[in-house]
């Protein structure tokens, strides 16, 4: 099979990081907080003029509105108040990207909401019906192999299947919790070896020594870790040394 050459390498942002502009420089795409987990009408603004001026992707990262826990606490909230939190968030950032004249790409769950949404149909729906409704140009970026990939293609929607180069794996294609020791590659190596497994369609290993294959569109390296630019560059000067091109995933067609 012909090696794929080009790969999406995105990063949450607009979440308070220190390195921001420096990370803009070295993705393809960018998530920015809306408000829900981190961030206000100024980081909005700041982080779309940011992916402008750098020709970066922007998109919508809304969360469980949590920010006392960085929306990575799923909460116990109606589905009504969940959906009117979501769309406020979205609808927030929307119209900031329409001032600027830099309009959004694709919508992707932060934290908590993305695990649940994921694997959860009702509140993977909720996510459809705000892009149905409200931004239907939107693709839906989500974790790759989950049930969601497919719910949301069924609904006609564009999907970018996102895949972890910083996060540890479990065997059913899962990320590793948080809250476990080893969840996150903070070693520059680990992190381009396993950034590299997967742009390269090879297996990787999981966390208890299993071979696990993961097809995505898109790689994510966060941009709140205190290695968060160290890790990002050196995960992208890998990807170039073995011939991949960084492009944003929907300017890849």
């Amino acid at each position: 099979m012909t090696k794929l050459k080009q790969i999406d390498l995105n990063a949450d942002l607009g979440e308070g990081g220190a390195y921001d502009e420096a990370i803009l420089q070295c993705v393809s795409s960018a998530n920015i907080a809306c408000g829900g987990h981190a961030g206000d009408a100024h980081s909005m603004r700041l982080a779309l003029q940011t992916a402008k001026r750098y020709g970066v992707a922007a998109g919508a990262h809304p969360s469980f509105p949590d920010p006392a826990n960085f929306g990575r606490v799923a909460m116990s909230i109606s589905t009504d108040s969940l959906y009117a939190s979501l769309c406020d968030q979205v609808l927030q950032l929307l119209a900031i990207a329409e001032q600027e004249n830099y309009p959004l790409s694709h919508l992707k769950p932060h934290g908590a909401l993305y695990h649940q949404a994921a694997y959860q149909a009702d509140t993977g729906a909720l996510l459809i019906r705000l892009i149905q409704e409200h931004a239907p140009h939107l693709a839906l970026c989500i974790l790759a192999g989950s049930p969601l990939v497919e719910q949301a293609r069924g609904a006609g929607l564009r999907v970018i299947a996102e895949a972890f180069a910083d996060r540890a794996y479990q065997a059913d294609g899962s990320l590793v919790p948080r809250s476990q020791p080893g969840a996150c590659l903070e070693n520059d190596a680990d992190a381009i070896a396993q950034a590299l497994a997967i742009a390269q369609r090879e297996p990787l290993t999981a966390c208890d020594g299993q071979q696990l294959h993961i097809h995505a569109d898109s790689l994510c390296l966060h941009g709140d870790g205190a290695h968060a630019l160290q890790l990002t560059t050196a995960v992208r000067a890998a990807l170039l040394a073995h011939g991949f091109s960084i492009t944003a995933q929907l300017k890849q067609n």
